[in-house]
């Protein structure tokens, strides 16, 4: 038979489940934090040591120790601040909730950055250091990379011959200077934040580059020139001329027929994006469409030996025309050391064995 103590001992039983229930079914209690979530909370008492956070009544957190003092940003907060954290232990020794102010701004910095890339943002960056490669770049807290191909025109390192030692140190000259750039490749968990100087160019000169298409003519100035050709400025824009689209004859280098300063008269041949591509040799009377008139095969004819490859020997047989002695022209028995045979200045005699107006091809060989 149960005892008056039984029935008293189900009855607060039943009260204990009943409570419990209400208290897990109350929405104050639903959103309980758990590792790694930011949460807000308000200052109680802000030491030099240690930051206690009255988290909207659920629990108190403190921040301490590396957390707080790699945080110089959280500096100077007061009783009754608002400000975020994240946790990092759901029960310290003393049945605190450990926060991380570090953490916090950590994940809101990729959060941010995240945003750039979906908006388009132009940001304000610092170079940090640079590489051959590109820039080292900071964006607040977090450390980001430019490559060099991502460089506006105006600061890209165009170095003769390719330099590399001269290409950083252009590069390094951009240390501690301020860019505007965009967030083009963002990816938290390999750490990776690609920031485009040139993307952030192309926005700018998107209206003036819309007023140029292929076919134009342009009339321009050399603004620098490289191995691969020569840049030319127009307008607002800039276009690079192609070494083989410079002039119809073989150049070693551009400097060969234009310098710096020079004023030229070019084609616009493509653009792709923020790049425009030129050419001046169609805008020439191409010599190769008379040279029959002035060339046979089985002539004979003088020519200077311009330069000296593996496979053969380029000559000059007049300022338009080219030619080419084949490594193969030589004999089965040719020496590995051309020069035997010729070196560059020579002047020779040699005879046509090929003529492809069409193709811009002449062949010789040395005539015995």
């Amino acid at each position: 038979m149960a005892t008056l103590k039984d029935a008293l001992d189900k009855e607060m039983e039943e009260k204990k489940n009943k409570d419990f229930k209400q208290l897990v079914d109350d929405p104050q209690y639903t959103n309980i934090p758990k590792v790694g979530d930011i949460v807000k909370g308000k200052v109680i008492t802000a030491g030099r040591s240690l930051i206690r956070l009255d988290l909207n009544g659920l629990a108190i957190g403190v921040v301490r120790g590396a957390e707080l003092y790699e945080s110089a940003a959280y500096s100077g907060l007061k009783h009754g601040d608002e400000i975020e954290a994240t946790v990092v232990d759901l029960d310290n020794e003393n049945g605190e909730l450990e926060l991380s102010f570090r953490a916090a701004g950590h994940r809101k910095a990729w959060d941010n950055v995240l945003a750039l890339l979906k908006d388009g943002t132009i940001v304000d960056v610092k170079v940090k250091d640079a590489n051959q490669g590109g820039l080292l770049l900071m964006y607040g807290t977090l450390a980001g990379f430019m490559p060099v191909s991502q460089l506006s025109p105006e600061h890209y390192p165009r170095v003769p011959g390719g330099d590399r030692a001269r290409i950083l140190e252009k590069l390094r000259s951009f240390i501690g200077q301020p860019l505007k750039v965009k967030a083009i490749d963002v990816d938290e968990k390999t750490n990776k934040l690609i920031f485009s100087e040139k993307a952030v160019w192309e926005e700018e000169k998107k209206s003036m580059l819309s007023a140029y298409k292929v076919g134009d003519l342009v009339d321009g100035v050399i603004s620098a020139l490289t191995d691969f050709g020569a840049f030319v400025k127009f307008g607002e824009v800039e276009g690079l001329i192609h070494i083989s689209e410079i002039a119809w004859q073989r150049l070693d280098h551009p400097r060969d027929v234009l310098k710096v300063g020079d004023t030229v008269k070019a084609q616009i041949i493509q653009i792709d994006g923020s790049k425009i591509f030129l050419s001046r040799k169609r805008l020439l009377d191409d010599p190769w469409k008379k040279v029959a008139e002035k060339y046979k095969v089985g002539d004979t004819v003088k020519g200077k030996v311009l330069k000296v490859n593996p496979f053969g020997f380029f000559v000059e047989l007049d300022e338009d025309i080219h030619g080419l002695v084949h490594v193969s022209s030589l004999g089965a028995e040719a020496p590995k050391d051309l020069s035997v045979f010729g070196k560059e200045g020579d002047e020779k005699e040699f005879e046509i064995i090929t003529l492809e107006p069409g193709e811009h091809r002449l062949g010789l060989k040395f005539k015995k």
